[in-house]
């Protein structure tokens, strides 16, 4: 490898947080400045907050409500399933003659 095309390794470089954390690690900079890090984060600390500025939570919600308002329940797919194979079932049933009238 040729001495003169690589860059200088600082195994003591600094990486400072815009909160104030300060993060000692190798680098070829001698310190970098960032916005976010591990102590900082919303995923890393849990206190991620939903934004919703367009009203589109709200909207989806109320869609959601009225569909379970106008069907009385929101049914899943075995649900439904089994609810037409009973109305088959039914509507056979009325169309056959019953054979076990007795007169």
């Amino acid at each position: 490898m040729k001495a003169s095309i690589h860059p200088a390794y600082y195994p003591d470089a600094k990486i400072v947080c815009a909160c104030g954390n300060e993060v000692t690690v190798g680098s070829t900079v001698k310190e970098i400045h960032v916005e976010l890090c591990s102590n900082c984060h919303p995923f890393y600390t849990g206190k991620k907050v939903l934004l919703d500025t367009e009203g589109r939570v709200e909207k989806f919600k109320g869609k959601a409500a009225a569909k379970q308002a106008k069907e009385g329940s929101v049914l899943g797919k075995k649900a439904k399933t089994e609810k037409r194979a009973k109305a088959k079932a039914e509507k056979r049933a009325a169309k056959q003659p019953s054979a076990l009238i007795e007169e």
